[in-house]
């Protein structure tokens, strides 16, 4: 782009504009490595106190979910979910059997289904009490 005209707003003039047009006989480079001189320097001058390395441990990756996944649970143990056949089978058995408990059932039946398929996850959490 040609150089704005003497009086020229910068509006209008796009990227150009924004940036700063150094002096032909001043480079640009040379006020950046000035600044960075100076923050090197006081780096070197002055000794940081290095940050603690945190030591891994071998724990369990997935301890910090576990313990999330735990504190949620003994808020809401409840789920919810959408099974049209499941509701009329349940809902059959508690119009049919005195004393049936629809939440006690499913509960009782994803229990056995959701330890069979997923053993390892269900140990994880075989000494919580929820």
């Amino acid at each position: 782009m040609t150089p704005s005209k003497k009086g020229e707003s910068a509006l209008g003039k796009g990227l150009d504009a924004l940036i700063r047009k150094e002096k032909p006989d001043e480079p640009v480079k040379s006020k950046k490595k000035a600044v960075k001189r100076k923050v090197s320097n006081k780096d070197s001058s002055k000794e940081k106190p290095k940050a603690k390395k945190v030591k891994k441990t071998q724990e369990d990756p997935n301890k910090i979910i576990i313990e999330g996944v735990v504190l949620e649970v003994r808020k809401n143990p409840r789920i919810s979910l959408w099974s049209a056949k499941s509701a009329a089978v349940l809902r059959f058995l508690k119009n049919t059997k005195p004393a049936f408990s629809i939440s006690k059932e499913a509960s009782v039946l994803i229990e056995e289904a959701v330890q069979q398929k997923y053993p390892e996850i269900w140990e994880m959490f075989e000494d919580e009490n929820f």
